[in-house]
């Protein structure tokens, strides 16, 4: 398997200089169900149903106001368990083989070089949750010579294909919000609780938020905003009468690196 993928990473890699794309990527479109490795599920399919939440855009307002860090641990649990993300507490030795979803991370991280001079102490400290931004203009997606990475044209999301990633790991050199994780080692040891209904991931792929979209194609919320008691507000973005559009016309939002013109679609109340 090993030789296989890095015989294949360098074909991959003569693919971004444009030589052999077409051929490469032939019954591989997004979402297909090929098995993602020896062990692991078919990549989901995210199949919309009669049920399903439907919108153009979707999006997420933050209000750090309302957050406390027991309530970011109760979305990080909820996150990650229901989509096989091991405990990385006590689990690895080494920091970079974390793997995270969504945490909590402090002002002056979630937000380099928008920093107040005299920034309150409450605001210093406060648990500031980060995840993938699920940018409008993504450059993950641009970077992927696979498109094991896509954005799903038909509501935003930038969506992963766990089966089709190389790990060659542009995807994270692209993404200047460092919301992906690269699994170094076969995640599912550290797996307590395993979900039978999302797959389970293996060494060499990588992995980040998609926004719950199995959740919403059944007419659910994501995870996260569920057990947020309402710091977190989702909704569809291109709609003016949805709950994140009036809050965002109420309340002054600010998005992370906003200058690099990503456009996030996820807005902080701070």
């Amino acid at each position: 398997m090993e030789n296989s993928r890095r015989r294949f990473l360098k074909t991959a890699g003569v693919s971004i200089l444009g030589v052999g794309a077409g051929s490469m990527l032939i019954g591989l479109a997004p979402g297909s169900t090929k098995a993602a490795g020896p062990g692991t599920k078919a990549g989901p399919s995210y199949t919309h149903g009669p049920e399903a939440m439907k919108g153009g855009r979707w999006g997420m307002v933050i209000d750090t106001r309302k957050l406390k860090d027991s309530t970011c641990r109760k979305m990080e649990k909820a996150c990650h368990s229901i989509h096989n993300v091991p405990d990385h507490i006590g689990k690895f030795d080494k920091k970079n083989h974390e793997i995270k979803w969504i945490w909590a991370t402090e002002f002056k991280h979630a937000f380099p070089g928008q920093e107040v001079e005299f920034l309150s102490e409450k605001l210093e400290h406060a648990p500031v949750p980060v995840l993938c931004n699920h940018c409008d203009n993504p450059p993950c997606v641009r970077a992927c010579p696979t498109k094991a990475t896509f954005k799903r044209e038909s509501d935003g999301i930038v969506l992963m294909d766990f089966h089709r990633c190389i790990g060659c790991r542009f995807c994270m050199a692209a993404c200047p919000y460092g919301a992906r994780s690269f699994n170094f080692r076969d995640p599912r040891p550290a797996i307590e609780n395993e979900n039978p209904d999302f797959p389970t991931r293996m060494k060499g792929v990588v992995e980040k938020c998609n926004f719950c979209a199995e959740r919403l194609a059944v007419g659910k919320m994501p995870a996260c905003v569920e057990v947020s008691g309402g710091a977190l507000i989702f909704g569809d973005l291109n709609d003016p009468e949805s709950d994140v559009r009036k809050l965002l016309a109420d309340e002054y939002a600010i998005r992370r690196k906003p200058n690099l013109g990503t456009f996030p679609s996820v807005f902080y109340i701070v």
